[in-house]
């Protein structure tokens, strides 16, 4: 399936700044269903127990593919969203710096940790995302994106762990 076709480039989101919108992707119930099972199938084997996603858009993928690969689902919030005691990282970003939270006892030695988010930009939520899982003693099993927009070279962020994505641009 022709993903890129349902992701749509709004010009100037920001001055000079193209955003991909993934709406039109999560309304087709097809291309939606498509992504989910296209990333099951890269992690299917990859011995994880555990996803995390950060919001708002990890969820989107994040949740269901926790349900599809019967691991449980571990969401990674901004500040002062989760319930619980926290441990938290801040990370920068292309545009200044932001906050990553998630619950103390979330993770532990023993989780295996699938990452997964929409898009991999700058890496600067994916390698808060790793900085989290790691720093509660869990292992990164792999990260998996919709999409990677390789022109910003987001990937030396990840810090050597593999990483897979379904488009590129």
């Amino acid at each position: 399936m022709d993903l890129r076709s349902y992701i749509r480039d709004v010009l100037d989101f920001k001055p000079g700044i193209t955003f991909f919108d993934i709406t039109p992707l999560l309304a087709d119930p097809k291309a939606f269903h498509y992504a989910i099972d296209a990333l099951a199938e890269r992690y299917k084997d990859a011995g994880a127990n555990k996803l995390v996603a950060a919001e708002a858009r990890g969820f989107i993928f994040g949740a269901p593919l926790a349900y599809k690969l019967g691991v449980g689902f571990i969401p990674v919030r901004k500040p002062g969203k989760l319930p619980y005691k926290t441990t938290s990282v801040s990370y920068s970003l292309e545009y200044g710096t932001d906050t990553l939270e998630m619950h103390v006892d979330a993770l532990g030695s023993k989780d295996n940790v699938l990452i997964i988010d929409d898009l991999l930009a700058t890496g600067g939520t994916s390698h808060g995302m790793i900085e989290l899982v790691q720093n509660a003693g869990a292992k990164v099993a792999g990260i998996g994106y919709l999409l990677e927009l390789g022109f910003l070279d987001g990937a030396k962020q990840l810090e050597g762990i593999p990483h897979e994505y379904l488009l590129k641009l």
